[in-house]
């Protein structure tokens, strides 16, 4: 595996000083009373936990990653949900403690929510994809209101050309693949733009944006969303394209079953289609360079091992290069 240099990252981990205790002492600076259990919950970017209450259900506290948002950034997601929530359009949204939604303990940033279960939507029957689409729709009613002011847009330059650069001045690409990494990405990012240009007047709303399964849990009652910690603003069909799966012909369906019931609640510009491949294709660049972005941090090694091996990069690339196939 790769040796980091770690020259440029942090001198300690961002969450070495957030144990236990303080944990629950943060959880307790709100004015609830833990009894004392707590339960570490998947996630790698914040540090997310359920905590006991005293003669209540459990909360959720959700610790953010030190240096990713500003307070204002913050504040515009939870101002979001709690929106979305208003319309009783399905969200777990954080709750109010003193009349804040967002706390701070130890130099740590934190909120805390209810808990909420469910289990990952299931989108292989057209009524629940259309379903999903209303679902979706009516987010982005709601999301097109108004402008996110202190949270990054979803473009080319973020996604895809700042993730590039970090990753070759980094040193990142083994040194046999960086030449074809290098020039591929080049001629990936020229084709992406040229979609995007294409596009013209291409309108950016407020989105979910890192919409997957995986953050959306379905009950008996319907979908809500868990998580809306990478909203931005964007084209609205980033919140649709990562629901679909299979083959071709099975996407193309799938497709059209979330944006017919999408239709019945916002509007979509059917050109945005044209752009799912490019947004796939910034959403991988992304990815592997969020994974090495991280990689001070303990936990994406533990969780991640396979990441910086030779093998990684070379099926990165061989992935990209399918991408520039489905962009043609």
């Amino acid at each position: 595996m790769r040796t980091v240099d770690q020259s440029a990252a942090p001198a300690a981990p961002p969450y070495q000083d957030l144990g236990p205790e303080a944990v629950l002492d943060a959880v307790e600076s709100t004015g609830l009373r833990c009894d004392g259990s707590s339960l570490a919950l998947n996630s790698y970017e914040n540090r997310v936990y359920q905590i006991g209450i005293e003669d209540a259900a459990p909360v959720v506290a959700k610790f953010y990653r030190p240096g990713r948002w500003s307070r204002e950034a913050i504040l515009e997601e939870h101002a979001f949900a709690l929106e979305l929530a208003e319309r009783e359009i399905p969200v777990v949204a954080p709750e109010r403690a003193g009349g804040e939604t967002l706390h701070e303990h130890a130099g740590f940033l934190f909120a805390i929510y209810p808990r909420r279960g469910g289990r990952w939507p299931e989108l292989r029957s057209r009524d629940a994809r259309q379903l999903m689409g209303r679902f979706i729709g009516r987010m982005h009613a709601t999301g097109a209101t108004v402008d996110f002011r202190h949270r990054p847009a979803l473009d080319v330059e973020s996604f895809g050309v700042a993730s590039r650069a970090w990753l070759l001045d980094e040193r990142f690409i083994p040194p046999d693949l960086e030449p074809a990494y290098r020039t591929l990405t080049a001629d990936l990012l020229e084709r992406i733009d040229m979609r995007f240009a294409a596009v013209s007047d291409l309108r950016h709303i407020r989105l979910h944006g890192d919409c997957h399964p995986g953050n959306i849990l379905w009950t008996e009652t319907g979908a809500h969303i868990v998580d809306l910690d990478d909203c931005r603003m964007g084209p609205a069909i980033q919140d649709l394209w990562m629901l679909i799966s299979g083959d071709e012909h099975e996407m193309a369906a799938a497709l059209d079953d979330l944006i017919a019931g999408y239709s019945d609640f916002h509007e979509l510009d059917h050109r945005e289609v044209t752009l799912i491949e490019s947004l796939r294709t910034l959403r991988m660049m992304h990815y592997a360079a969020w994974l090495a972005r991280r990689w001070h941090d303990p936990a994406f090694p533990r969780a991640f091992p396979w990441f910086g091996e030779p093998r990684y990069w070379e099926r990165h690339i061989l992935e990209l290069r399918e991408q520039a196939a489905l962009l043609d």
